[in-house]
């Protein structure tokens, strides 16, 4: 009996032995996974030096470029305005004086417009979970018959520039339609339009659609109505896409400047922003520099203590299986 030899397949010169290549596990099987660097190129002195060369530098471009700003507002509050308008600017100030946000606390009524902010984001936090979160869920879940026809048209809002939905909602905060309120100067023309959000409608819906329908099933045999469902089961599985929400709908409120400025004239209605910018002008620069750094201080404090709960949440229901 005789066996007969197979050639064995050539492999062309560029393509690694399959040994070499990074390998992924996935339910019980390995299959090979090509990435930009080849493995052979890390495995010389050359390819490791240009591939670190390349990752330090630009780690360290990206990390300067967005936190050299910061470092040149908490710095520039600290020098005197003399040194704040010499040329060139100096990079570390001379004196540190940390009376100036005392300083800026005072005349800047800062306690007043933080109250007034807290109080804005606070509702605005509150009716966004409430209006997107049933919403979310009913185009999930309930799937009534125009449910493709409405997201559509939510999410056809995101392309419509701010500057242009801008008069328009003041005309209706203005004069509500039907109900003839007037919202100006009231915390509800702040929470009512932060309310209505298209992307966290759809980022929401994403992510109860990742919810097995097997786990709704079984609640409605047991007798649960939508709403039980919903406060029993699809609330207590989303809490990280409803942390992710509830910052990033609390950051919006407190960053903005141009829509507040119109429905919030009076001075002691006025956010932090609109205030800072209101009394600017009789301000010497490093007190409004001081004031600065104190406005953005509860936002910076919120990203670090839930930065961890805004990577999961933003990357959960993403994947499904």
């Amino acid at each position: 009996m005789t066996t007969t030899l197979q050639p064995q397949p050539v492999l062309p010169a560029t393509t690694p032995p399959p040994a070499l290549l990074p390998k992924k596990r996935r339910k019980g099987k390995e299959y090979e996974t090509r990435t930009l660097v080849s493995p052979l190129s890390l495995r010389t002195w050359h390819g490791r030096l240009i591939y670190w060369t390349v990752l330090v530098v630009v780690v360290v471009g990206f990390t300067i470029a967005f936190v050299f700003p910061l470092y040149w507002m908490v710095t520039g509050a600290l020098k005197s305005p003399d040194e704040l308008a010499q040329i060139p600017p100096s990079f570390f100030p001379k004196d540190y004086d940390f009376g100036v946000y005392r300083e800026a606390w005072n005349q800047l009524q800062l306690g007043v417009f933080l109250r007034n902010t807290v109080l804005y984001a606070g509702g605005a936090w509150l009716f966004t979970l409430l209006v997107d979160v049933t919403a979310a869920y009913a185009l999930s879940k309930l799937r009534p018959f125009f449910g493709k026809l409405i997201l559509g048209l939510m999410l056809a809002t995101l392309m419509i520039p701010p500057m242009v939905l801008l008069l328009p909602t003041y005309l209706v905060a203005k004069d509500v339609p039907i109900f003839g309120f007037n919202l100006l100067n009231t915390p509800w023309a702040i929470w009512l339009p932060a309310a209505a959000n298209g992307f966290f409608i759809f980022l929401l819906k994403r992510f109860f659609d990742s919810i097995p329908r097997e786990l709704l099933e079984a609640a409605e045999i047991d007798g649960a109505s939508p709403v039980r469902i919903l406060w029993s089961i699809v609330l207590p599985v989303s809490r990280p896409i409803l942390g992710v929400v509830s910052i990033l709908s609390v950051v919006t409120v407190w960053k903005d400047f141009v829509w507040p400025l119109l429905v919030l004239p009076e001075t002691d209605k006025m956010s932090i922003s609109v205030g800072i910018a209101s009394l600017s002008a009789q301000m010497p620069q490093n007190v409004l520099i001081a004031s600065l750094v104190i406005a953005s201080l509860p936002t910076i404090l919120v990203f670090f203590v839930f930065q961890r709960s805004i990577m999961a949440g933003l990357t959960a229901g993403s994947l499904k299986g």
